[in-house]
C-alpha cells in the first residue's frame, strides 16, 4: 500500500471516531436526562406506581400473632401464608448486621438509597463484579413491586424503586431499614423475617445467632431456592463460607476467626412450624375460634341446636375475649386481622405444666389403648361393644361417612350413593394413625373410618382456682389426628362426678358430713308418676346405717337417691346452673347419677368452689394483649361467683377428701404414692362409656374424661372402663410431675384453709 493511501485513510478513521464519540455521548446525555425526567415523572406520580407518604412511613408489614405462656415461652403463632414476626434492631445479632452489610451493601451507611458507584460498576462490567442494588432497593421491591414477568418489567421496575428508596432514606434511619428488611425477607419453610428464621433453622432468636449462623442465613439473600440449607446443604455451606469472606475483608472478624469459621458444619436444628404441632395445639385451636367468634345469629344455628346459640349469644355479650378481634379496631380503624396484625397474646398456659399434662396424657393412653386392643382383639363388633346390633354399627358408620370430607367432596362432583359407596369400599394406599408412629397400608377409606375410631380420646385441664388460670389444657390424644377438642367443644355424660353438686345443696340445706341414713334401695317418682329405682353396684353394708360422707366416699347410689328426696329436681339444675354448668340440665329425679352432658372446662370450672372457699372462678385463658408495637390495648381479669357458703365448702372437702384416702379415688394413694391433701370425685357412666375424675388441691383443680369417639365404642369389663382406671392415672402422672418440680412451687404439703374452729363432727353431736 502507497504513502499516498495511507494519508487518505488517517482523516477518515479520524472522522469516523469523532462521530462516533459525538453520538456517543450525546445518546448517553439524552439516556441520562430521559432517566431523570422518568424519576421525576415518578416522583409526581404521572408514571408507575408510587406508595403514598403514609404508606411509606407505615408499611403494611403482614405480621403473626405470637401466644405467649405464662413462663413467656413462645407457644404458637396464628399466620394464614408468612409466619413472619416483627423483631427490633436492638434484638439482632451484631454478628447478622455484619454479615448483611459486607456482603449486600458495603456502603450502606454512605448512600442514600442508590449507591450510583456500585450501579456504574455494574453496568460497565455487565454484572460481573456484583449487582447495584443496595439493601434499601432491596426493601423497596420487596415492599412494592410485584413479581416481574419478563427483563422489560423488571426494567421498568427499577426507576420506581430508586425513587422509593430515596424516599425511605429520608423517613427512616438505617437501623430502621436493616430491622425492617431482616423482618421482611423469606427465608423459606414458614420462616418469614429474621425472627422465624433463626427459631425454625437453628432454634434460637436473632439477638443470640452465632457468626456462622448469622452468615448463612445472610448466604440466603442472594438466592434462597439455591442455597436451601434443607435442600443444598453443600450448596448453602459454600455460600456461607463466601459470606465469611466477606466479613474478613470488611474487617469484621479476623484471618484466625474465618479460618476456624469455615471449618465448621452448618449446624441446622430444624424446627418445623405447622399449626398442628408445638404446644398446646387443643389450646391454641380453641383461642383462635374464641378470638375470631362473631356476633352470633340465632338464623346460622339449625333448630336442633338453639342452646349452643344461646351459650355463644351470652358468650359475646359477657366474655371480652369472645369475639375479641371483632368488637375491637386497630390502628387504621378495621376489626384486628389475628393473623396479619403482629398481636401478642399472654396466655395463662404454663409451658412446663402443659408439658407435664401432654406427657401424663400420652403415656396413659398408649398404655390404655393397648389394653383396649386385647379387649377388642376376636371381637366381630370391635371396636364398638358386643352389646350394639349389626344395624346399630352400620348406622353409626354410614353417619360418620356421611360426615367426612371425602364423602362431601364426591357428592359435589354430582356421584351418586352408590357410586360413593364404591369408592369407600375399595382399598387405596394409606397412612393411619398408630401410638408407634405413622403405618403405611392397603386399607379402603371406609375401614379406615373404623380404625380411627378403635383410638380412645381424652380431655384433661388444670386450673388455678383463686385466679382462674389455666395451666394446662390438652383436648384429646394427638391433634394431627384427632382434632376434636374435648375440653371445651365435646360435652359428655357426667356420670358420678355430679354428685358433689347434689351433696352440696344438702350441706346448703344445713346437713352434715356426719348425718345417717339407710344404705337400701329406694324408688322414687318421676314428673310422670313413673317409679325410678336406681341400681347400686355397691354390696356392703346393705341395709344399714351410714354417713352421707360415706355414701359419697363410695359413690354410693342409694344414698343419692335418698338425698334427692329431699329436694326437687329443679333446686339441683338452679345449683348447677350457678356451678357454671350451661348446657342442657333435665329436671329428672335421675339427675343426680349423671345422664347429662358437661365439658370438662366447666366440670372444672364449677370444682374450683370447693378449695376456694365456697366462691367459683371462671377459666382465664388471656391476661393481656399488646399491639405489634407492644402497646397493651386489652388486660383480662378473673371472674368470680359466690356460690356457696364457707361452712358448706368445708364440709364438702371433708367428704371430698374421705373419697380420696378412704373411696373410689384410693389408688391416687396406693398405687402412685400421692400423699398430698386433696379432694377427687371418680364418675362412670352407663356401660363405661365415659370415665371421670375430678380432684383438687389447695392450689390446683385438674379434670379428666376419657371414653370412645361413640358411646357404643367402651371397654366391655368394668375394671378397665370405670373412671378410676381410665381417667385417675392421667390425673396422678400429671401431679408427680408437677409436684416434683421445684420451679412450679407446688408442695405436697400445701395445705386447705380450714379455721381451726370448723368441725365436721360437731353438727352431728
Amino acid at each position: 500500500m502507497s504513502k499516498d493511501n495511507n494519508k487518505d485513510n488517517k482523516p477518515q478513521k479520524s472522522s469516523f471516531k469523532r462521530q462516533f464519540a459525538k453520538w456517543f455521548w450525546l445518546l448517553f446525555c439524552l439516556g441520562v436526562i430521559a432517566v431523570f425526567l422518568i424519576i421525576w415523572m415518578i416522583t409526581k406520580g404521572w408514571l408507575g406506581y408510587l406508595p403514598p407518604l403514609d404508606e411509606l412511613q407505615n408499611p403494611r408489614n403482614k405480621y403473626a400473632t405470637e401466644l405467649y405462656s405464662s413462663d413467656m415461652e413462645v407457644i404458637g403463632r396464628y399466620y394464614v401464608s408468612e409466619n413472619r414476626v416483627g423483631v427490633q434492631y436492638a434484638d439482632i445479632s451484631p454478628y447478622m448486621i455484619d454479615a448483611l452489610i459486607a456482603t449486600e451493601d458495603v456502603r450502606f451507611y454512605e448512600h442514600s438509597g442508590v449507591d450510583f458507584k456500585a450501579l456504574f460498576r455494574t453496568l460497565f462490567t455487565l454484572g460481573r463484579k456484583g449487582g447495584g442494588s443496595t439493601l434499601t432497593q432491596q426493601l423497596s421491591k420487596q415492599l412494592y413491586s410485584p413479581h416481574a414477568n419478563n427483563i422489560f418489567e423488571r426494567a421498568m421496575q427499577k426507576p420506581i424503586e430508586w425513587v422509593i428508596s430515596a424516599q425511605l432514606e429520608r423517613l427512616y434511619s438505617k437501623e430502621e431499614i436493616i430491622q425492617m428488611y431482616l423482618n421482611q425477607f423469606d427465608f423459606l419453610y414458614n420462616a418469614v423475617g429474621i425472627k422465624s428464621a433463626a427459631q425454625v433453622y437453628f432454634g434460637t432468636t436473632p439477638k443470640d445467632l452465632k457468626i456462622e449462623q448469622a452468615a448463612m442465613l445472610v448466604g440466603m439473600f442472594k438466592n434462597p431456592a439455591l442455597y436451601n440449607p434443607i435442600r443444598r446443604p453443600e450448596k448453602t455451606l459454600a455460600r456461607r463460607n463466601v459470606v465469611l469472606m466477606q466479613m474478613t475483608k470488611y474487617g469484621t472478624i479476623n484471618e484466625q476467626q474465618k479460618d476456624s469459621l469455615q471449618q465448621l458444619p452448618l449446624g441446622i436444628e430444624y424446627h418445623s412450624v405447622d399449626h398442628k404441632d408445638g404446644l398446646a395445639p387443643y389450646f391454641r385451636e380453641y383461642l383462635r375460634q374464641v378470638l375470631t367468634a362473631k356476633e352470633p345469629k340465632a338464623s346460622n344455628y339449625p333448630s336442633w341446636n338453639k342452646a349452643q346459640y344461646e351459650i355463644d349469644k351470652q358468650q359475646w355479650e359477657n366474655n371480652p375475649l369472645y369475639g375479641f378481634c371483632q368488637k375491637n379496631k386497630n390502628a387504621q380503624g378495621n376489626p384486628y386481622n389475628l393473623y396479619t396484625d403482629g398481636l401478642r397474646i399472654y396466655t395463662t398456659i404454663n409451658a412446663k405444666m402443659q408439658r407435664y399434662a401432654e406427657e401424663a396424657v400420652a403415656e396413659h393412653m398408649k398404655y390404655l389403648q393397648e389394653q383396649f386392643f386385647k379387649e377388642k382383639k376376636n371381637s366381630k363388633t370391635a371396636p364398638f361393644s358386643k352389646k350394639l346390633s349389626q344395624k346399630e354399627i352400620d348406622d353409626i358408620m354410614t353417619r360418620s361417612m356421611k360426615q367426612s370430607d371425602r364423602y362431601r367432596g364426591l357428592k359435589r362432583q354430582g356421584l351418586s350413593e352408590s357410586d360413593i359407596q364404591k369408592v369407600f369400599s375399595t382399598p387405596i394406599e394409606m397412612r393411619v394413625f398408630s401410638y408407634n408412629g405413622l403405618i403405611d397400608t392397603l386399607m379402603s377409606p371406609l375401614d379406615s373410618i373404623r380404625w380411627q375410631k378403635y383410638f380412645l380420646r381424652c380431655g384433661f385441664m388444670s386450673i388455678d382456682p383463686s385466679s382462674g388460670h389455666v395451666k394446662a389444657y390438652v383436648g384429646g390424644p394427638d391433634f394431627a389426628h384427632f382434632q376434636y377438642d374435648m375440653v371445651n367443644v365435646g360435652r359428655r355424660q357426667v356420670g358420678s362426678t355430679v354428685k358433689p353438686y347434689l351433696y352440696t345443696l344438702a350441706m346448703e340445706e344445713g346437713m352434715w358430713p356426719c348425718d345417717k341414713t339407710i344404705n337400701q334401695q329406694i324408688t322414687l317418682k318421676d314428673a310422670n308418676g313413673n317409679d325410678w329405682t336406681p341400681r347400686n353396684d355397691g354390696k356392703t353394708h346393705i341395709g344399714d346405717t351410714v354417713t352421707l360422707q360415706w355414701g359419697l366416699s363410695q359413690s354410693n347410689n342409694w344414698i343419692s337417691a335418698y338425698l334427692m328426696s329431699l329436694f326437687t329436681p329443679e333446686a339441683l339444675v338452679n345449683l348447677m346452673h350457678s356451678f357454671g354448668i350451661t348446657g342442657d340440665l333435665p329436671a329428672v329425679v335421675s339427675l343426680c347419677l349423671g345422664p347429662c352432658e358437661v365439658s370438662v372446662a366447666e366440670m372444672v370450672d364449677a370444682y374450683t368452689t370447693f378449695p376456694n372457699k365456697g366462691i367459683r372462678t371462671e377459666p382465664l385463658y388471656v391476661t393481656r394483649i399488646e399491639d405489634n408495637n407492644g402497646n397493651v390495648i386489652a388486660t383480662f381479669t378473673p371472674k368470680t361467683h359466690e356460690i356457696i357458703s364457707e361452712d358448706a365448702s368445708y364440709k364438702m372437702i371433708t367428704m371430698l377428701r374421705s373419697v380420696i384416702d378412704h373411696g373410689t379415688g384410693v389408688r391416687i394413694r396406693y398405687k402412685y404414692g400421692l400423699n398430698m391433701p386433696m379432694g377427687g370425685k371418680t364418675g362412670t357412666t352407663q356401660n363405661n362409656s365415659d370415665g371421670w375424675f375430678m380432684g383438687f388441691t389447695p392450689n390446683l383443680v385438674n379434670g379428666v374424661w376419657v371414653g370412645g369417639e361413640d358411646r357404643g365404642i367402651h371397654f366391655d369389663r368394668m375394671a378397665e372402663g370405670q373412671g378410676a382406671s381410665m381417667a385417675l392415672p392421667i390425673w396422678a402422672l400429671y401431679m408427680k410431675k408437677v409436684l416434683a418440680d421445684p420451679e412450679l412451687e407446688y408442695s405436697a404439703t400445701d395445705d386447705f384453709d380450714i379455721p381451726d374452729w370448723f368441725d365436721p363432727e360437731k353438727g352431728c353431736n
